[in-house]
């Protein structure tokens, strides 16, 4: 069993900063993405960056210099530092893996979602 645990979100002003932290745990073999997606309320779930093991990037062009996305392989851990904050970035915030298991299975895993909200 694999398991997503995220941490880091909160309450913040615009033009604030927030820093998220994924960690992986359980039976790993290895991890290919890592990423975050959010879901603000009404709206679907959305990608926000993704990052793979390589270190190869994906991310929104609405969050573009101002999110940046990191990974230390050796945690499986994932961070996605959030600068210029404005209040359209108010979501839940999911992490999400790609992970190969013990047995060998390709499990796409999600986190319990974290909330951002950002006022004006």
């Amino acid at each position: 069993q694999v398991q997503l645990v995220e941490s880091g979100g909160g309450l913040v002003q615009a033009g604030g900063s927030l820093r998220l932290s994924c960690t992986a745990s359980g039976s790993i073999v290895s991890i290919s993405v890592m990423g975050w997606y959010r879901q603000a309320p009404g709206k679907e779930r959305e990608l926000v960056a993704t990052m793979t093991s390589g270190g190869s990037t994906n991310c929104a062009d609405s969050v573009k210099g101002r999110f940046t996305i990191s990974r230390d392989n050796a945690k499986n851990t994932v961070y996605l530092q959030m600068n210029s904050l404005k209040p359209e970035d108010t979501a839940v915030y999911y992490c999400n893996a790609g992970v190969r298991d013990v047995l060998y299975r390709y499990l796409g895993v999600w986190g319990q979602g974290t909330l951002v909200t950002v006022s004006s």
